[in-house]
């Protein structure tokens, strides 16, 4: 019995409870459930169509499930009217695949979007918090650039800093380094490990690459089949001895730490 006063353990940050999700009668997502710890880079694995970016959609609302639930911070979000999950959305911010930028606004326009919209600080201040978190991505000095000037990696970098803009306590990846080359891959692999490091961001990557999974990972899930079939380091998925996790593993020269 808990003392007077005190509270019981903190609720994980993101948690999925027989998530269920079907498109065209093709059933995707089959009874997942997963949870993201507060603080922690959680890798979902997967082979490519397996799911992996519909099941993060859901941590955010962008998608409801067909059944099941996902909770954040252990309240239900399913049910919420999409008024509703403007606050979840100030708190779960989400790297799209390819950057999303809007094309037409200007880099410092399309960081200075969500500052706007929600009215996050004052006019006078979007300047200098817009080259704040340019600086954070190492994009200084590109304000005034049209995301057609961009590379594929400046592109992702400076929708990462619109999405830093919020202040998010949670930050979702998909497929994060698709499309880029290794060098500017692995400074985005570097990037989501010390916004982890200096914000204590929990995380979530969807990736099917194996070099970039083993970087960032605290915890890797494999989804297979539409549910999640393993979960845990790097070792402890070796470990499992589970055929269809090794194999991907194996044909990635994933090895024990």
């Amino acid at each position: 019995m808990k003392k007077p006063g005190t509270t019981g353990p903190k609720p994980p940050a993101i948690e999925c409870r027989g998530l269920r999700k079907s498109f065209d009668g093709v059933e995707v997502l089959k009874g997942v459930d997963l949870e993201l710890r507060h603080g922690e880079t959680l890798v979902i694995l997967g082979h490519s169509g397996g799911g992996k970016s519909v099941l993060i959609k859901h941590m955010n609302g962008l998608l409801r499930p067909d059944e099941g639930s996902l909770l954040f911070e252990g309240n239900d979000i399913c049910g919420l009217s999409e008024r509703r999950l403007v606050p979840l959305r100030l708190k779960v911010a989400m790297l799209f695949q390819g950057g999303a930028l809007f094309d037409s606004l200007s880099v410092e326009e399309n960081v200075a979007f969500a500052l706007k919209q929600h009215r996050l600080c004052p006019p006078s201040e979007h300047g200098d918090r817009v080259a704040e978190l340019l600086e954070l991505v190492g994009l200084e000095g590109t304000q005034s650039k049209m995301p057609s000037e961009l590379s594929g990696g400046m592109r992702k970098r400076a929708a990462l800093a619109r999405s830093l803009a919020i202040n998010p306590q949670v930050m979702l990846y998909d497929e994060p380094t698709t499309g880029l080359d290794p060098v500017t891959g692995a400074q985005i692999n570097r990037l989501i490990r010390s916004l982890q490091s200096k914000f204590g961001l929990s995380s979530v990557v969807v990736t099917h690459d194996l070099a970039s999974a083993t970087f960032v990972a605290d915890r890797m899930a494999f989804l297979y089949d539409g549910v999640i079939r393993c979960v845990g380091s790097v070792d402890e998925m070796i470990a499992s001895g589970d055929p269809v996790v090794n194999e991907f593993l194996t044909l990635g020269n994933v090895k024990r730490a």
